[in-house]
């Protein structure tokens, strides 16, 4: 099963390759959402004390995708750097979900970096295993679809298990540390061992490209800065979500309902999304998309007190707007990669888009944490409403416009068949 095939992909095969998103993005949720609630109240770090914390971690964690992307593409072993990834991973999350009374400032930033580090290397590799075992588009999406399709059913796991696992949410998160370490131990064992090894590629394509290599790419480059400003938009309401839904909704109890309805409709949506751009185009569904999601936040930005079936709307709507940030942004760059014959570089290109997806999420965090503090927000306590509604709804608007206006001037570019 493991030799490298030359054969069509059966579905057990791009199931199994698929599997190890599950437990990738269970892991990711947690990081991203619930991590800045969780040590801000529970542990009681100071906001922007903790925005620091979270950007320099993330920052980092953003800086070394390019570089893991170009150690893999010169190994050549995807399967032995997600074995290397796995205890990190493991380790990193029960230790970040089980934070010490004293000294939790620096266990976090220890924390965040092995876990980083296990998620970055399984990710990278991860992908571009899959651009080198799918050998045409039909099977290239087979495989995309298969991990992105497991990665929405992990989010929704990480989103509800909690509340399930117990009435607060500190127990509720460290219960859900020991379920993913299971869960991560099954479905990577099903990846490893199920999914078959690319073909080989031919002698001459074997040196890796330099790490800066991927950005002589034009194409690349707008999109990534498309990819950049949208992302930054959808960071923002990810690191503040649950602290609106506490403070400004009051209904903290529902929170990982919203966040469950978020993230199911955005599966439920990629089908229409996907339509819709074989009438117009993937980068104006893309924009269509932003616009949805720009709607959205401003019907949220109304929103007080007990305004629980409102909210429920939006999360249906921001979540199918969620479906073309999923769709189209990766599905450009495989046609970016197809054109340039970049396979053999694959990492290459996937960590500098690593780096992307980890710098928005360190920008959201260094932006809205310390600006929330300066405004006078305190988590839990009164006052301090206004300043959060406007930085969580108002704020991704504007990054939403800009990579709007940048995805219109670049749509010819970004849209250009290989």
């Amino acid at each position: 099963m493991n030799a490298a095939i030359n054969v069509p992909l059966a579905p057990r095969h791009w199931l199994a390759y698929g599997a190890l998103g599950l437990p990738l993005a269970m892991a990711a949720l947690p990081v991203y959402v619930h991590v800045p609630r969780f040590y801000a109240e529970t542990v009681g770090i100071d906001l922007a004390l903790l925005g620091v914390v979270l950007l320099a971690a993330r920052l980092l964690d953003a800086g070394l995708d390019p570089l893991i992307g170009w150690w893999g593409d010169r190994r050549r072993a995807r399967r032995s750097m997600i074995l290397l990834a796995l205890p990190c991973l493991a380790l990193g999350m029960l230790a970040l979900l089980h934070p010490p009374a004293a000294r939790a400032l620096p266990w976090l930033a220890g924390a965040l970096a092995l876990t980083y580090f296990g998620y970055s290397l399984a990710t990278i590799a991860l992908q571009a295993w899959g651009a080198e075992l799918g050998r045409d588009a039909r099977e290239r999406t087979l495989l995309t679809a298969s991990r992105e399709g497991f990665g929405l059913l992990g989010v929704v796991v990480a989103a509800v298990l909690p509340g399930l696992l117990a009435a607060d949410a500190a127990t509720g998160l460290s219960r859900l540390a020991w379920v993913f370490v299971a869960t991560l131990a099954v479905l990577a064992g099903l990846t490893l061992l199920g999914a078959p090894r690319p073909p080989l590629v031919d002698a001459r394509t074997q040196d890796a490209a330099p790490p800066l290599a991927a950005l002589g790419d034009a194409a690349f480059r707008r999109l990534l800065a498309v990819y950049l400003a949208s992302g930054i938009a959808a960071a923002l309401p990810a690191t503040l979500v649950l602290f609106f839904v506490a403070d400004v909704l009051q209904a903290e109890a529902w929170g990982g309902a919203f966040l469950a309805l978020y993230f199911i409709a955005g599966a439920a949506g990629l089908a229409g999304w996907v339509k819709l751009a074989r009438r117009i185009g993937r980068v104006r569904a893309w924009i269509a998309g932003m616009a949805l999601s720009s709607l959205a936040f401003v019907w949220a930005y109304a929103l007080g007190a007990g305004d629980v079936a409102a909210f429920a709307a939006i999360c249906l709507l921001s979540g199918l707007a969620l479906g073309a940030d999923l769709a189209f942004p990766p599905a450009l760059l495989a046609d970016l990669a197809e054109r340039e014959r970049a396979s053999a570089r694959a990492g290459g290109y996937f960590g500098w888009w690593g780096l992307a997806t980890k710098l928005n999420l360190a920008l959201a965090a260094g932006i809205s944490l310390p600006l929330l503090a300066w405004l006078g927000y305190r988590p839990g306590e009164a006052g301090g409403a206004t300043a959060l509604a406007a930085v969580y709804c108002l704020l991704p608007i504007g990054f939403k416009l800009i990579s709007a206006a940048l995805a219109w001037r670049w749509r010819h570019t970004l849209e250009e068949s290989p």
